[in-house]
């Protein structure tokens, strides 16, 4: 990872959204985050990403104890849940497991609700792969939504800031038909549809690191 000398730190915590499946390292939405962040004047490092595609909530917990010592972070960057959704797990176990990863996401931002930031799931539903599967994507729209507003929810209650990037993926990426919105597989975003996120996240993130 490079470091801008005096620069902020950043961990990006996730699954296939965070690591960019099917994109360029420099494609990835956190780290997209971070150029923009840099290019509007704030001093911040490229993200180490903590992630994998597929990992649900206890996989991204597990990989996080592997990789303690963690230290102290400026910025952390949460999303995580769309395999647990895709695995059948109901949402209360969701919420229960999201919380406690946000919780630890809090300590490792040095104890600084402000300085976390969650984006929600987006919606795997509308994509070609869902389509040419035969997947209910009704019923994966609401359960969709269900963890995220547990997500919300929890997000709510700790102080921390919940970017909704859902209608976003719903509307870049509709009835089946594939467009560069996406990747190749038709089923991950493409580095366009992480800038979208990224539009969304940067105002945040911005009042996010502008606090004390």
């Amino acid at each position: 990872m490079d470091i801008v000398p005096d620069s902020l730190s950043y961990l990006a915590l996730g699954d296939s959204y965070t690591i960019g499946e099917g994109v360029e390292a420099a494609g990835r939405w956190p780290m997209q985050l971070a150029a923009r962040l840099r290019d509007a004047g704030v001093a911040i490092a490229d993200p180490r990403i903590i992630a994998k595609t597929g990992w649900t909530t206890d996989e991204l917990a597990a990989a996080m104890d592997e990789a303690e010592p963690l230290g102290d972070w400026d910025f952390v960057s949460l999303l995580i849940g769309v395999n647990n959704q895709y695995r059948g797990r109901a949402a209360d176990d969701y919420a229960g497991e999201f919380h406690r990863l946000l919780q630890r996401a809090i300590a490792l931002a040095r104890g600084r609700a402000k300085r976390v930031l969650v984006l929600s799931i987006p919606d795997w539903g509308v994509t070609p792969f869902a389509f040419a599967s035969g997947r209910d994507r009704q019923a994966i729209a609401d359960e969709l939504d269900a963890y995220n507003a547990a997500a919300r929810e929890c997000c709510t209650a700790e102080g921390v800031a919940f970017v909704d990037i859902t209608g976003i993926s719903r509307a870049e990426a509709g009835d089946g038909v594939a467009t560069a919105m996406l990747a190749d597989d038709g089923l991950h975003p493409s580095a366009r549809q992480y800038a979208r996120w990224t539009d969304a996240a940067l105002p945040v993130a911005m009042r996010l690191l502008a606090r004390a």
